[in-house]
């Protein structure tokens, strides 16, 4: 059993920063992929960024240029460096761990706000 503690959401002004982390603790599989979605009222969850065993990150359109996706070398714990935030990010983050082969493992945080506003 694996279990995602997220943690750095909070109230922001536009153009500010927020950095958050996930923290992954008790069994932790070897190949892993980790990344960030977030779902804002009226919206449909969506991916903001991932970063796949190997390296490869992907990013959402909305956030490219603006957010960082990283991990330590451990890979259990994920972080998501956003900068240059804009009220439309406003939205539950949540994190995700799964094992890149599919039924092997596949972990949510319980999310975080973010609530970018003046």
């Amino acid at each position: 059993q694996v279990q995602l503690v997220e943690s750095g959401g909070g109230f922001v002004q536009p153009g500010g920063s927020l950095r958050l982390s996930c923290a992954a603790s008790g069994a932790i599989f070897t190949f892993t992929a980790m990344g960030w979605y977030r779902q804002a009222p009226g919206k449909q969850r969506e991916l903001v960024a991932d970063i796949l065993y190997g390296g490869t990150t992907n990013y959402a359109d909305s956030v490219k240029g603006r957010f960082t996706i990283s991990r330590d070398n451990a890979k259990t714990t994920v972080y998501l460096q956003m900068n240059a935030l804009r009220p439309d990010d406003t939205a539950v983050y949540f994190c995700r761990v799964r094992h890149v082969v599919a039924g092997r493992g596949d972990y949510w945080g319980q999310g975080t706000q973010v609530t970018v506003s003046p």
